[in-house]
């Protein structure tokens, strides 16, 4: 079964307020004003590039979370570069993402693969992927960092989600 392309409505804008997406506070999400079926030919997991605020880009996707309405992530690094918190309004710039979706895979930790976790590395989704890839660049000393690296490693071979 061929797979059709999604409709390109091109770039859509609202205002939306930053909502809580868990207990912490740190990661928000908006609601998408429109209907995926209807604008981009596709029911959930559309890929999009955003521009929050007109300065802060994110790539993702919106995605049916099981309310009435899509939803998009306004992941933590996101927040914390606005300067917002959730309850706060944001401008939100939203356009079709038709690049492939890849994550680089630092050279540390794909040199402390062996085969078959590398293999494991490539089942992985992208978000999956890009959670470790943050979590292990991020660390500002080099021993947090290698520990990272080797505590990722068992994870990774399972096929497990950094968090959750």
């Amino acid at each position: 079964m061929a797979v059709s392309p999604l409709q390109d409505p091109g770039p859509l804008e609202f205002e939306a307020t930053l909502l809580r997406s868990d207990s912490s506070g740190a990661a928000c999400f908006v609601d998408f004003p429109w209907n995926l079926k209807e604008t981009y030919g596709k029911g959930n997991l559309v890929p999009v590039r955003v521009l929050w605020d007109g300065r802060v880009e994110y790539q993702g996707s919106l995605a049916m979370m099981g309310g009435d309405c899509a939803m998009l992530l306004c992941r933590k690094d996101v927040v914390a570069k606005l300067g917002k918190k959730a309850g706060d309004r944001v401008h939100v710039r939203v356009v079709l993402d038709t690049t492939p979706r890849e994550v680089e895979l630092p050279e540390d930790l794909r040199a402390a693969m062996d085969e078959a976790t590398l293999a494991s590395w490539e089942t992985l989704s992208v978000s999956c992927k890009r959670e470790y890839v943050m979590w292990i660049t991020e660390a500002n000393r080099a021993e947090t960092r290698q520990r990272r690296v080797a505590q990722a490693l068992p994870l990774i071979a399972e096929r497990r989600k950094l968090k959750g």
